[in-house]
């Protein structure tokens, strides 16, 4: 069973940036996509951004909460995956989750919750001043 560690978590001010990580255990973990989620206290799993790999093509696709601010990527000789998140808000407050999955998908990113099979334990990200 793989793992996927989250880091890079913490206190930033509002405008500041934070780069969180995502290692998966598991060097030959073949998954067909990986993402990051977020969830504010009170409030549901919220989708952020995610990849995903079909036939050689990969995909990408933001919330559109983040998009033009936060940018997701990947190391494969590090097998992590990366979210930079700049011009942060205090709404971008939220325990951060890495996710990934490997039911093939053509021409589609997952971006819901229930088509994740793995996830990571959480990074808090508090944006205040």
């Amino acid at each position: 069973q793989v793992q996927l560690v989250e880091s890079g978590g913490g206190l930033v001010q509002p405008g500041g940036s934070l780069r969180l990580s995502c290692a998966a255990s598991d060097r030959t973990f073949s998954r067909t996509a990986m993402g990051w989620f977020r969830q504010a206290p009170g409030k549901g799993r919220e989708f952020v951004a995610a990849f995903s790999w079909s036939g050689g093509i990969g995909l990408i696709y933001y919330a559109d909460s983040v998009k033009g601010r936060f940018t997701i990527s990947e190391d494969n000789a590090k097998n992590t995956m990366y979210l930079q998140m700049n011009s942060l808000k205090p709404e971008d407050t939220a325990v951060y989750y890495c996710a990934a999955d490997k039911e093939e998908r053509f021409s589609y990113v997952p971006r819901y919750p229930y088509e994740y099979t793995y996830w990571g334990q959480g990074t808090q990200v508090t944006v205040s001043s």
